[in-house]
């Protein structure tokens, strides 16, 4: 629906996750009988999780342990560890900076520039672990490492920045040409980020093998401020699961919608797949892991942009292991952890026993959805407060 801004202006009104609430249908079911499953291309994955590509959440070894649980880390391959041999030096002074101190601390260690060695020593750490290799490159420099991922054995390349359109233009360089270079790509290409119908539908025509949905709603990104750039969450996913029902009635082609960022609890991911989601990406709530490489903040990728830094360092603290926050058992009652449990009991109170399933689930606007009858909680701080 659209709404008047001005005289001269109409917009959308649009929705973040927090508006939005599932519906239990007729139907329960046993959560036992719930299967959250997924797949990329031949693999199998027991969790639709996939770790962001920040340097606070992955690393090599927390790869590793992501695999052997069932999701999947995204290393970021123009980070702190292809950057430096002794990439947890670096980390523990960052951990060091004050908040004053943050960006442009960040900025001075990421001056240091990217080798091509590291890059195929990361992945191979990875893969020696017996967990798929999974990585990101920004589309400026998917061409200049694309031989040394591939020589590496990648199982899985992220095209990814802050926006990635199929049409980027420029007098200044040879844009990348996704259609054509995913086409050659042996290998799954997830791109993104998008926010919108159009962008999404023109990202899945590029032969992607998902998207990613999302522009600045993570912990750490102030794209929104810095910008004015973005579209709350729960409309960005459903619009993009739209473009994805055409483009499988005009090419009989199926593109995995992934839902990136500003998602904390399992409330949110349970909401992100009922709008349509196949799976999510999330970053802070891995960062609070006791095996992230973060020591308790968690940054973005355009946190330290030379020119115009479009993040922050965020302290997320270390709070339980890796598999309390995928996983459980949950110690907390706020939602923040055993988010994959949560999903599997949201879907089986609903009666949906898969993922697709669950995509067609009942939503309402409702705003008074995280306040009513909650005031208790917040005059005490607890719960979901």
């Amino acid at each position: 629906m659209e709404v008047e801004i001005g005289r001269g202006k109409k917009g959308r009104r649009a929705y973040g996750l927090d508006d939005i609430a599932i519906v239990p249908s007729r139907r329960t079911r046993d959560v036992e009988d719930v299967d959250i499953t997924w797949s990329i291309g031949k693999h199998k994955l027991e969790l639709p999780c996939l770790a962001s590509a920040m340097d606070g959440v992955v690393d090599t070894k927390f790869a590793g342990a992501m695999g052997k649980i069932g999701g999947l880390a995204v290393l970021n391959l123009e980070g702190i560890q292809t950057r430096f041999e002794n990439a947890d030096e670096q980390l523990e002074k960052i951990s060091k900076l004050t908040a004053r101190e943050a960006t442009a601390g960040l900025q001075e260690i990421y001056q240091e520039p990217v080798k091509e060695e590291l890059i195929a020593r990361r992945i191979k750490e990875i893969k020696d672990q017996g967990v798929l290799a999974a990585a990101s490159l920004t589309p400026q420099k998917v061409k200049q490492y694309y031989k040394t991922v591939m020589d590496a054995g990648l199982d899985v390349l992220i095209i990814q920045g802050t926006v990635v359109s199929a049409e980027h233009v420029s007098s200044i360089v040879e844009p990348l040409n996704l259609k054509k270079f995913i086409a050659e790509v042996p290998i799954p290409v997830i791109v993104g980020g998008c926010a919108s119908y159009t962008t999404a539908l023109h990202l899945m025509r590029t032969g992607a093998f998902g998207v990613l949905v999302g522009v600045g709603p993570g912990a750490a990104c102030t794209t929104r401020g810095v910008l004015g750039i973005g579209v709350p969450q729960a409309t960005a996913i459903a619009d993009a699961a739209a473009a994805r029902i055409q483009h499988l009635l005009d090419t009989g082609d199926y593109v995995q919608v992934i839902a990136d960022g500003g998602m904390r609890t399992g409330g949110d991911v349970s909401k992100a797949i009922a709008l349509g989601a196949d799976a999510v990406m999330i970053g802070s709530p891995l960062a609070s892991a006791t095996e992230a490489p973060g020591r308790g903040y968690h940054w973005g990728m355009a946190t330290f942009h030379p020119q115009l830094p479009r993040g922050t360092r965020v302290k997320t603290n270390q709070v339980a292991s890796l598999e309390e926050i995928l996983v459980g058992p949950a110690r907390e009652n706020d939602g923040t952890l055993n988010l994959f449990g949560a999903l599997k009991t949201s879907m089986a109170t609903c009666g949906y026993e898969n993922i697709q399933a669950f995509q067609k689930a009942e939503v309402m606007v409702a705003p008074s959805l995280q306040t009513e009858g909650k005031k208790l909680q917040k005059e005490q701080d607890v719960g979901m407060c």
